[in-house]
């Protein structure tokens, strides 16, 4: 197995997500700074002593196709989007995904100007949120997020490619989506009653018993000993001049099967529950997938594919074959395709 980008190490006090998408052309660009990301990484990080700066690339289904000859991920695909009967899961736009962490928010900062300096004119940052720890690992919403997370050899397994596609061993699958929390809605709740919607007491971060715990909350919805387990590397993020507070949901998988099964049952519902009853409260305002390679993948890429390749795979999006969500939101710093 190859090592890993740093997708395992503990959640940091600062980080940042850049979701881009690469401009007609702009290929060329993208490939030199995908293979320049572990220097400037570096670069940064050694001004920052202490830092602990991280940079974990990932790329979408599509732009692999633009960028890269040769094999893919197996279960690569494009974020498929979902719509239950009372809330939706959307799909937006994303060929590159990059999530920085650090203890200080000033070297995450500064990695993302230089990623953008690199972009400009080749790719377009079509969405940025600046993350926080909200005290010790709370959302916004006030409970614990990410408590039951994997540890150890059971986070490797969870999180990471295995000889079931050798080729892409050390790799993981990305899902993320950004919620945005009706906090006037949610405040108006009881704790009794907020600890129902989650499945958790919200001062200690116990799990309710089975007799106290609804079938809808978010708990048993995502029950990961029946669903199969993800690392979950969630942050709070918000604006207070703009009114918004939410959770930057990003998920690492073995496999994009299992959160893609927990969205399903989140918005589509399941014979115990109709849907997740937190979607009463916090609003999935995007929604894209990626491949985060192995860190020796950045070392070498992959021949770039031929130009009669790259036409013929743009010809088939444009007829609607490859393309994905057409993004029309305008949220926060979510721009429109």
């Amino acid at each position: 197995m190859g090592e890993p980008q740093p997708l395992l190490d503990p959640l940091t006090p600062a980080a940042i997500f850049l979701v881009a998408t690469i401009d007609d052309g702009g290929e060329a660009v993208v490939r030199d700074l995908l293979a320049d990301l572990p220097g400037l990484r570096r670069s940064v990080g050694f001004r920052v002593p202490g830092s602990g700066l991280a940079c974990i690339a990932s790329i979408g289904s599509t732009a692999w196709d633009r960028l890269f000859a040769g094999p893919k991920p197996a279960e690569l695909h494009e974020f498929p989007g979902y719509q239950g009967e009372k809330h939706q899961a959307p799909v937006t736009p994303g060929d590159l995904l990059f999530h920085l962490r650090a203890q200080n928010q000033d070297a995450c900062f500064e990695l993302a100007m230089k990623i953008g300096e690199r972009l400009a004119g080749a790719a377009t940052i079509v969405d940025e949120t600046q993350g926080f720890r909200y005290f010790e690992q709370r959302d916004l919403l006030g409970f614990v997020d990410g408590t039951e997370n994997p540890e150890g050899q059971l986070a490797v397994s969870a999180a990471l490619v295995g000889d079931e596609d050798a080729e892409f061993a050390g790799g993981s699958y990305v899902v993320v989506q950004k919620y945005l929390h009706d906090m006037d809605s949610w405040k108006a709740l009881s704790t009794d009653e907020q600890e129902r919607v989650i499945g958790r007491t919200k001062v200690d971060d116990f799990e309710l018993s089975d007799a106290d715990k609804p079938l809808d909350s978010h708990v048993a919805v995502n029950d990961q000993d029946t669903l199969g387990q993800i690392v979950r590397a969630n942050m709070p993020f918000g604006s207070v001049a703009a009114g918004e507070f939410g959770t930057y949901y990003i998920a690492y998988a073995a496999t994009p099967g299992v959160p893609e099964q927990m969205l399903v049952r989140m918005f589509l519902g399941s014979d115990e529950a109709p849907y997740d009853r937190i979607l009463d409260f916090s609003t999935a305002v995007t929604g894209t997938s990626f491949f985060a390679p192995a860190a020796s993948f950045f070392d070498e890429l992959p021949d770039a594919p031929a130009p009669a390749a790259v036409e013929e795979r743009e010809s088939s999006a444009t007829n609607g074959v490859a393309l994905s969500g057409s993004g029309s939101l305008s949220i926060g710093t979510l721009k429109r395709s």
